[in-house]
């Protein structure tokens, strides 16, 4: 039986661990990108992917690097005007959009003091000519202000 320490130095090593080596960091990257989702590791990944691909076909050590580093520099620039292109994702609504609030006090500017959550904060009401109501409900925040409303909002839940 021949274990992996047997060939160190040997051209059997050298041959499985180059290629093995660039598929192992490719599949860790490409694994990593699952979990951030940025794109970028998943380039990386590919580059390396590629890099092993160059070692299997006999490439030097030094083409292998080559291959790799530009791929990786490619896709990265790559990847990086796709985001751009694609914009910034919409965001999702607070968690606190279109839950109830129980109105304590009403200030004559518009503002109150509310309970939400077992504790108080400042509200304002969304405009002028909305109404004052005992109960009154989360459209928007600012800061730690509640922008209030007398409706409920659509928040498609």
């Amino acid at each position: 039986m021949t274990y992996a320490w047997d060939l160190v130095g040997k051209k059997q090593w050298d041959a499985v661990t180059d290629y093995w080596l660039w598929w192992m960091l490719a599949a860790v990257l490409i694994g990593a990108e699952l979990v951030t989702g940025t794109f970028y590791l998943l380039a990386a990944g590919i580059a390396f992917a590629f890099g092993g691909a160059a070692a299997f076909a006999g490439a030097s050590p030094p083409l292998q690097l080559l291959t790799a580093g530009i791929l990786a520099v490619v896709g990265t620039v790559i990847a990086h005007r796709w985001r751009r292109r694609q914009g910034e994702a919409p965001a999702l609504p607070g968690l606190d959009i279109g839950q109830s609030v129980r109105v304590d006090a009403w200030h004559p500017d518009g503002t109150a003091r509310v309970e939400y959550r077992g504790t108080q904060w400042d509200g304002v009401l969304a405009s002028d000519e909305t109404p004052r109501r005992h109960t009154m409900y989360i459209v928007a925040t600012r800061g730690s202000t509640l922008v209030l409303s007398a409706e409920r909002p659509d928040t498609g839940r």
